[in-house]
């Protein structure tokens, strides 16, 4: 069966007020239940892109189509009941005073009565593993809470996109890995579609589906992670890095002839190729 399509990119131009072109000649399509990144340096317009995705910005030549509708035409109702943007500080988005206030304005705000909005406050908690959360102040949580209930407030308006902004950026090691195992989670058990624009490249193997490279404001790039981290000096030209452990095999491949099938991106992937040289290596020996 062939994948639906719930976002698609066919943008010529988009220039900031003082004539800076942002964003060009990108072609981009967003499939329903897919785990995607938008993986760019600083300044490359992952930002603006997910702007773009989300209705905000809408001076640019070319179109962004919603399910197969202009997002330009769409009330802005049509598309928060679909789509949602995390931004990179959840400071910026938060404003109530408890974890439950802040997740419940926006389906207050579409409408619902008070049961329907407690059963979704309690639903989306209960899926950043925040369930037990309602009562506490925003002030008082970790910034990593704080993106968590960022995530809930856009869930419990029913929104079945994610687009979201350096969503492990401000996290420790630890908290950036949960992070990306609660969006996982979401798209695997929930059927969430979800869009990452990052600079972080180590963590991306391990959980998206595919990945395109945003450079000098298009895509030049795209494919799995496996297709994409192939050749340091094609990223270098983006200001971009393999993955440490994908740099690591290349250069034992390139550099000292190790006979790598393929480039490990992981370390799960780089130990169990090692293992196997070893194990071949030692079966040669007489």
């Amino acid at each position: 069966m062939a994948a639906v399509t719930r976002l698609s990119v066919q943008l010529e131009r988009f220039a900031y007020p003082d004539g800076t072109v942002a964003l060009h000649d990108l072609r981009l399509e967003v499939a329903r239940g897919e785990f995607c990144g938008i993986l760019g340096a600083n300044g490359s317009g992952k930002t603006t892109l997910l702007k773009v995705l989300d209705g905000m910005v809408k001076e640019y030549s070319g179109s962004v189509l919603l399910d197969g509708a202009d997002i330009r035409k769409l009330q802005p109702k049509e598309i928060y009941r679909k789509v949602g943007l995390v931004f990179q500080n959840p400071d910026d988005q938060l404003f109530a005073p408890t974890v439950f206030e802040d997740v419940a304005f926006g389906p207050r705000n579409m409408g619902f009565g008070e049961k329907e909005v407690a059963e979704r406050v309690a639903t989306a908690l209960a899926s950043v593993e925040m369930a037990d959360a309602g009562g506490k102040n925003i002030h008082h949580l970790s910034y990593g809470q704080k993106k968590r209930v960022c995530i809930a407030g856009l869930l419990a308006m029913g929104h079945e996109i994610l687009l979201l902004d350096e969503p492990t950026a401000g996290l420790d090691p630890v908290g950036e890995g949960r992070m990306l195992e609660l969006l996982a989670r979401l798209n695997r058990d929930e059927g969430v579609t979800v869009v990452l624009a990052t600079h972080s490249v180590d963590l991306l193997p391990l959980f998206l589906h595919r990945l395109h490279v945003l450079g000098g404001g298009r895509i030049v790039r795209s494919g799995t992670p496996a297709a994409v981290f192939t050749d340091p000096a094609e990223l270098a030209e983006v200001r971009l890095r393999l993955p440490h452990v994908a740099e690591l095999a290349w250069r034992l491949g390139h550099e000292d002839r190790f006979p790598f099938v393929g480039l490990p991106l992981t370390v799960g992937a780089a130990r169990q190729a090692l293992l196997a040289l070893w194990s071949g290596t030692r079966k040669e020996q007489p």
